[in-house]
């Protein structure tokens, strides 16, 4: 009987478990449908207000959000809509209020934290350590806005900018009265004309490249970064850009007012910067060139220590160029004021500092004497004497130079196979040379990163660039020469500016898991390793485009990251623009910290869609300058 009456009950049961199942599944799929109208309709409609005016460019208490600089570049018909997928949990209201950041007074409009010249003089004169970058404390910091001189304008745009700049901008005559004669800046009405000119080049930086270019090869792609010691106003590497040439240069901040702010108000790449203890904040193997035009560094003292620098940073097959003291010792002795025997003997000096290097001479003629640096080191090993200096180092940390001292032995090349092979790898010509797989990369130098990896990285940021415009449409117009990009990666933000009319600043925060500027360079772009917790080594309002990728969340517990937006203020021209990328709940801070310091933003979708977590914060500087009668 059992078995009867579980066969008659199991159809009734199937249908009954269907009808269930298929009945959840409904339950399921209208809860599902209703959650996700609702989520989007009252979003759009009502706002959470804690977040949604922290997008605001206005202080107003408008629903409607206001048109800025940066909000407005947005795409027509895309209103920026984050709030209805992602809300800020946890974060409390009252730390979004702003601290509202005053102006320094006006005699810091060209304050530089780490080269300030009062703090300087604490520090020894031997070997130039008190032009090297001493920071303030943590105490000393500044909690103020750099502000620019009034009457401050807009720069030329390049490549007017080469030639021309606003005396406004750079209000300091020394030069154009001191270096009169060599032709290096002239003063013409409310503007600064740029001849050329250097002190071993007074008929212009543009003859005297064109006599290089005689005796080495600029023009065929091989030779695409340059470094330059003690680049004066860096006329050098601006005429060497119409070659396709790209030069870092740099110089002390000292008695030859604002050399370096000339530079960059040139729209030329360069740093403040100075050959004493530590080495030079750029990799090994980075230049194809180096150059020193009576740049006043002492290459045959203190065991060679800056030229074996100069070794340590220069390519395999790279030129060290000099002109100036002493090359050209018998015709320029008088005018150097110093005697025939004195420069002979510093020239005999660098010649055979330069043989134990392993270097050849390739000329020397009229004023230039050009040297190259081996391939390799295989024959420079096997003919070197046991007692012969500079010796070859034992470490193979030749890459490490942020902060790091400088040392009299050889940087060791990678290894070779044959006498013909480049260390390292040879480079493509430019400009193949910056799409083509790094050999950094392909010999497997880098850890975990593979050709697959820098070809998707460069598609990544060929994307973004493209947004970028949408986003900004000024950047594919000319409006902005100098770019900074605060953590570089492989570089591919700036191989994806190519093709306008700017450079980038490729910076690698020092510490970084990855160390990519070797990378950089041997794309043929040119960067430098730094620290954000501490003032980059440039003046007031040098650069026009910043661009920081995950900066603040790399920095978040390292330091304050107030002190960082405020080193990128000083470093900002008015007008300038930022370009954040990171989490929603970073960019909300960062952006209650900028409305303090008088730059409006407005925060965007990413490039993929409102759905992906991480967004893009655009920020633009208000203009704003001290006021004239401003006491001081």
């Amino acid at each position: 009987m059992g078995k009867e009456q579980g066969g008659i009950r199991h159809p009734e049961l199937q249908r009954m478990r269907v009808t269930l199942t298929i009945g959840v599944i409904g339950l399921c799929a209208t809860a599902y449908i209703l959650g996700a109208w609702q989520g989007t309709s009252s979003s759009n409609i009502n706002p959470s207000p804690a977040v949604y005016t922290r997008t605001q460019c206005d202080d107003d208490s408008d629903a409607t959000p206001r048109a800025s600089s940066a909000a407005s570049a947005r795409p027509s018909g895309a209103p920026l809509d984050f709030q209805a997928h992602h809300q800020v949990v946890g974060f409390n209201e009252s730390s979004l209020a702003p601290e509202k950041i005053s102006a320094c007074r006006l005699k810091y409009s060209e304050y530089t934290p780490c080269h300030d010249p009062r703090r300087a003089r604490k520090f020894p004169k031997a070997m130039m350590q008190y032009r090297e970058r001493h920071c303030p404390k943590k105490e000393d910091l500044f909690r103020c806005l750099i502000p620019a001189p009034p009457n401050y304008k807009n720069p030329f745009k390049w490549p007017q900018s080469r030639d021309y700049a606003w005396y406004d901008n750079i209000p300091h005559r020394e030069l154009s009265i001191e270096k009169a004669v060599q032709n290096w800046i002239q003063v013409e009405g409310d503007r600064f004309r740029f001849p050329g000119g250097g002190t071993m080049f007074p008929h212009g930086a543009d003859a005297y490249i064109d006599d290089i270019s005689a005796l080495i090869p600029l023009t065929d792609g091989n030779i695409r970064t340059a470094l330059d010691t003690g680049c004066g106003v860096a006329s050098w590497g601006a005429f060497l850009l119409k070659r396709d040439i790209i030069t870092m240069s740099f110089a002390p901040r000292d008695s030859h007012e604002a050399q370096v702010q000339f530079a960059l108000e040139r729209g030329v790449p360069a740093m403040i910067g100075v050959m004493a203890t530590d080495r030079i904040p750029y990799p090994a193997r980075a230049f194809d060139m180096a150059h020193c035009s009576r740049c006043l560094i002492p290459w045959n003292k203190l065991d060679g220590m800056y030229l074996v620098e100069v070794d340590r940073v220069l390519r395999p097959g790279g030129y060290w160029i000099l002109s100036g003291p002493p090359i050209h010792w018998k015709r320029h002795s008088k005018g150097w004021q110093r005697t025939e025997e004195d420069l002979k003997q510093e020239q005999d000096e660098i010649e055979d500092l330069a043989k134990r290097l392993c270097w050849k001479k390739v000329v020397e003629k009229d004023d230039l004497a050009i040297w190259q640096k081996p391939i390799n080191h295989i024959e420079c090993a096997n003919s070197r004497k046991v007692d012969e200096t500079p010796q070859i180092c034992n470490s193979s940390n030749v890459d490490s130079a942020w902060y790091k001292k400088m040392e009299t032995c050889i940087s060791p090349l990678p290894d070779v196979k044959s006498e013909e092979e480049v260390a390292g790898a040879a480079l493509e010509k430019w400009p193949e040379r910056a799409f083509a797989v790094p050999p950094r990369i392909t010999r497997g130098s880098l850890s975990g990163i593979t050709l697959e990896m820098f070809q998707e990285d460069n598609k990544l940021w060929a994307e973004r660039v493209e947004y970028y415009k949408k986003l900004i449409p000024p950047l594919a117009k000319g409006r902005y020469r100098n770019v900074m990009d605060m953590d570089a990666g492989m570089g591919g933000f700036a191989a994806a500016l190519m093709k306008y009319p700017l450079w980038v600043m490729n910076v690698v925060p020092a510490g970084s898991a990855r160390d990519m500027l070797g990378v950089i360079y041997e794309r043929g772009f040119i960067g430098t390793y730094h620290d954000w917790c501490e003032a980059f080594s440039t003046y007031p309002r040098t650069y026009d485009l910043i661009h920081a990728d995950k900066v603040f969340s790399f920095y978040l517990d390292r330091c304050d990251i107030t002190y960082i937006l405020l080193e990128m203020d000083r470093i900002l021209r008015p007008e300038g623009t930022v370009i954040f990328r990171d989490t929603v709940e970073m960019l909300v801070k960062i952006q209650a910290i900028t409305e303090g310091m008088r730059w409006k933003s407005q925060i965007m979708d990413h490039e993929s869609g409102p759905f992906n977590p991480e967004k893009i914060l655009v920020a633009v500087k208000i203009y704003w300058t001290a006021e004239p009668a401003q006491k001081q």
